[in-house]
């Protein structure tokens, strides 16, 4: 890690470890643009990379910040109230990050951590055009050449890649050979083989970018599999998706308290039929549900990044249960601040405009409201 974001080195008052007005300074009244644009400035993520922020929870003797997954929450929500298009990029980027402390050897875990707390970024390949949450469906092929030299072939089709247009590096899980293992390969993004395909005009998230990435026999030596391969690909993407499932649950929060932020200064100061719309007790109950959303988002957030930082046995429900919660509040919020600021709220580009279309994309990526559903209802049925 290049630069060091924390300030004076503690938790901070916000509990994020970080120092916030630096990064948001930064980041300046850039998301409404980043959003009408699509793109997000690049120079601007490899810096927060450098500071550590896209993935906070590396360890020190990584090059990272060290950041517990409460404190990376913390931080991911006050972003994600910002820009959830940056926020979608951390997420990512924590996930390689997270994949590769898990799978890598010693020697991977010090040069690809390294890269990632140093400005590069990465990208994680999971769905495919027939597979997103049914792992059978998966065709993408990690194998050994043919010819003896030890390199691995690569080849498939990912689509929905998030940040795959900024990214040095995709992450591709795959299968490894003709059997039923996986792997996780680091592929240049500008290795020979390699296409990266905008997807047009998608609903939220527009700046994190969303692409198709095609891996047409890409060749990469052995040493860009983590571990060598051969991992179990169902806990191949419960590690990652586990990651990814805190962070977009955290992100879900910062979305409901831009929303109250917004419907609340509104309400204060918007005036009809002689004062504050506050005053109006239909708007007041706008603004407690948003108030209790956001609340209860927070507060499942905590609980899992809790059993995060343990390692607890459960670890893996409480982020799915924490998405779900998250992202099914941060839905109806925004859909209740839209309300709240009437017209206001109906312009593209407004925060809350933004919320209303990014909210919407948080109960479908990593594992999709319906999927969350029969996971948590397979763990009440196996436990109670």
């Amino acid at each position: 890690m290049s630069g060091d974001a924390t300030g004076t080195g503690g938790a901070g008052p916000d509990g994020t470890g970080f120092d916030t007005v630096a990064i948001d300074a930064l980041i300046g009244d850039g998301p409404a643009a980043w959003d009408a644009a699509g793109r997000i400035p690049v120079d601007l993520l490899r810096k927060l990379g450098a500071m550590g922020v896209l993935c906070a929870e590396v360890p020190a003797r990584f090059g990272g910040p060290g950041r517990t997954g409460r404190e990376n929450g913390e931080l991911t929500a006050h972003v994600g109230a910002l820009c959830s298009s940056l926020r979608s990029v951390m997420t990512v980027q924590g996930i390689a990050a997270a994949v590769v402390r898990r799978f890598g050897d010693r020697e991977q875990r010090h040069r690809y951590l390294g890269q990632l707390t140093s400005g590069r970024l990465a990208c994680v390949g999971f769905s495919e055009p027939g597979a997103g949450s049914d792992l059978s469906g998966m065709t993408t092929r990690i194998r050994p050449a043919e010819d003896g030299s030890g390199d691995l072939i690569v080849s498939g089709e990912k689509m929905w890649i998030t940040g795959a247009a900024y990214a040095d590096l995709v992450m591709v899980i795959g299968r490894y050979g003709d059997g039923p293992d996986g792997a996780a390969a680091m592929v240049p993004t500008d290795a020979p083989g390699v296409r990266v395909e905008p997807v047009a005009a998608p609903l939220g998230c527009r700046a994190a970018t969303h692409c198709r990435v095609v891996l047409d026999d890409v060749r990469i030596p052995a040493a860009a599999v983590l571990g060598g391969g051969r991992q179990p690909l169902a806990l191949l993407f419960t590690v990652g998706l586990s990651y990814g499932r805190m962070s977009v649950a955290w992100g879900c929060v910062g979305i409901l308290r831009a929303c109250l932020t917004a419907a609340v200064g509104d309400a204060r100061t918007r005036e009809q039929g002689g004062g504050p719309i506050a005053e109006h007790q239909l708007v007041a109950r706008h603004i407690a549900e948003l108030y209790t959303s956001e609340r209860i988002a927070t507060q499942v957030c905590r609980h899992a990044a809790e059993q995060w930082d343990r390692t607890a046995p459960d670890a893996a429900v409480t982020a799915v249960l924490a998405k779900q919660v998250a992202a099914t509040h941060a839905t109806r919020g925004a859909a209740t601040a839209v309300q709240v600021l009437a017209s206001r709220g109906f312009t593209d580009g407004h925060v809350v405009a933004r919320a209303y279309r990014d909210a919407k994309a948080m109960e479908l990526i990593e594992g999709s409201t319906e999927i969350s559903q029969l996971i948590l209802a397979r763990h009440a049925l196996d436990r109670l």
